[in-house]
């Protein structure tokens, strides 16, 4: 090493000791062995050949964490994104303490950020990278949902709570990771690398358990970036594995607009529906799952629906919209034969069977596979339950009632997910079992899609009561829309171009706080809510009634 060469490391040394108040000393990464026995008590190893500027700010950062950090914190059951979520949180609040000590070393970290990563990236370093220069500078402004309220909270936290307050930033950083899963944005653990050139890989931070971690007073910072977290919980972090049992099987493609509240029109073609077939091959355990429950409960009772019908009359009534001319002609023959007349003098329609189709939509997002509280089963279990359960009590009843069974996720307006499980007029048989038995909870809910797509399998039934009824879990959402409304009013538009279709659309909402949304979308009328997702298949028998027998 050139005298140069550690004159400069020694000037480094000179800095990190004046910013931390204690001993530190500042060595290359070569001079540490692989064991690392020859680190002293408070020790930084920077690489060799990083850019004079970038090596004081790496300083900088390690200070900032040695002053402000407590080393070797037990990861628990934080996961691979969580921990990366929540040192990056770390990083800037210890970065914001040090600033506030002294203030010159703001511009030192704001020359070294990265570069301002592409608007269309939305992968887990971009976001990260974009949340870091959004919370280095106050001006700086950032279009992204995630990205703004990472800066909401951060600054809300510390006017609330201050800087000094760790498990305050710590729970900001688990709704972020927590926002991160439900975007369904991808971290690969084995290649990520920490954004900001200038900051260290947080092992310091962390205690693996079993893994090799640093030693308490050692902070290595690498030009590349972070060594990943250890890849122990890597595949349980969205990382969105295909399903079981082979490829699922495209049907077809279909365009639909959708509803922009703010403009108030309808966006042509904004919407791609996909249908699938659920991927089932191989899914044996699941496809006898829900026959073995099937056969535990009670089977489901459901009364045909009649309606009236003008072309059926009921002759000597007490009372209705016309004579019944036959009655009145023995009312006249009894008198004159000074007999008690019978006063049913009228004719009423009666009632009569008519054909009713009803497609139960099932609500196949992330949060179905959940199960509630107090239970040991998902929401999806019970779903598939009560699905097989009304199609059994359907296919005894026979007649000229007709019911199918599909079921929708999505995943942004260019992938909303439909799934065919049981046609009209196709029997329960064991094909269709597994169908229902195999389908599986991912993804988003964009609700209006698959609800004007519902409403398109309904055209082609035989004329006479038609309806949809729809069970989910919650409210529309999906990750590409951050307006709470927005999906909301797309829906209640679907279902009012329902209705004018002469299809009504009903809803069971597993959700007790679904009062305000449901009603929004279908009516004062025609929704129920379960507060107990148990109650599910009943609930779903008597609503379906309901719609088939509707005027």
């Amino acid at each position: 090493m050139s005298d140069g060469h550690a004159l400069t490391f020694e000037a480094l040394g000179l800095l990190a000791r004046g910013l931390a108040g204690v001993d530190v000393e500042v060595q290359p990464l070569s001079a540490a062995s692989p064991a690392r026995a020859v680190l002293t008590p408070k020790q930084l190893l920077l690489p060799e050949g990083s850019d004079a500027r970038l090596r004081r700010a790496m300083v900088a950062h390690a200070v900032a964490h040695l002053r402000h950090s407590v080393p070797a914190r037990p990861t628990r059951t934080l996961k691979p994104m969580g921990i990366a979520v929540v040192s990056a949180i770390e990083d800037a609040r210890v970065e914001h303490l040090l600033r506030r000590d002294f203030p010159g070393v703001h511009g030192w970290f704001v020359e070294a950020l990265a570069p301002v990563p592409d608007a269309s990236d939305l992968s887990f370093a971009a976001l990260i990278a974009r949340m870091d220069r959004l919370l280095m500078l106050p001006a700086w402004q950032d279009d992204n949902h995630w990205v703004n309220k990472a800066r909401r909270l951060f600054d809300k936290t510390v006017a609330s709570a201050g800087l000094e307050d760790y498990d305050a930033f710590r729970a900001i950083a688990s709704i972020l990771a927590n926002d991160l899963g439900q975007m369904r944005v991808r971290f690969d653990p084995q290649h990520y690398a920490v954004p900001a050139p200038w900051r260290d890989d947080n092992s310091y931070l962390w205690d693996f358990g079993e893994t090799e971690t640093p030693p308490d007073d050692a902070v290595a910072l690498q030009q590349s970036g972070a060594r990943p977290p250890p890849p122990s919980n890597a595949t349980g972090d969205n990382a969105g594995p295909p399903p079981e049992g082979g490829a699922e099987l495209e049907l077809g493609r279909y365009s639909y607009p959708e509803w922009d509240r703010k403009q108030e029109r309808l966006r042509p073609d904004w919407c791609t529906v996909i249908e699938k077939l659920p991927a089932w091959q191989g899914l044996s355990s699941m496809r006898e799952q829900p026959a073995t429950n099937n056969e535990r409960l009670t089977p489901l009772t459901l009364p045909r629906a009649r309606h009236l019908d003008r072309t059926h009359r009921l002759r000597r009534q007490w009372e209705g919209d016309d004579v019944d001319l036959n009655a009145a002609i023995e009312v006249l023959v009894d008198r004159r034969l000074r007999l008690r007349p019978d006063p049913r003098l009228f004719m009423r329609p009666g009632k009569a069977p008519r054909a009713t189709s009803v497609l139960v939509l099932l609500d196949l997002s992330e949060s179905v596979n959940d199960a509630g509280q107090g239970q040991s089963r998902s929401l999806l279990d019970i779903e598939k339950q009560a699905a097989l359960l009304l199609a059994a009590a359907s296919n005894a009843r026979q007649g000229a009632d007709r019911l199918a069974i599909h079921g929708f996720s999505s995943n942004t307006r260019d992938e909303v997910y439909y799934y065919r499980l049981l046609e009209f007029g196709k029997p329960l048989e064991a094909p269709s079992r597994a169908m229902i038995g195999a389908v599986r909870g991912r993804y988003s809910t964009r609700m209006g899609a698959a609800l004007r797509h519902a409403a398109a399998h309904l055209h082609t039934e035989p004329v006479g009561q038609r309806a949809i009824l729809l069970v989910t879990d919650g409210a529309p959402s999906d990750i590409d829309v951050h307006d709470p409304q927005y999906l909301i009013e797309d829906a209640r538009m679907a279902v009012a171009e329902a209705r004018e279709a002469g299809v009504r659309t009903a809803c069971i909402a597993v959700d007790g706080a679904a009062d305000a949304y449901v009603r929004r979308i279908f009516g004062w009328r025609n929704y129920c809510i379960a507060d107990d997702a148990r109650s599910l298949p009943v609930r779903l028998a008597r609503m379906s009634a309901r719609l088939a027998a509707a005027n």
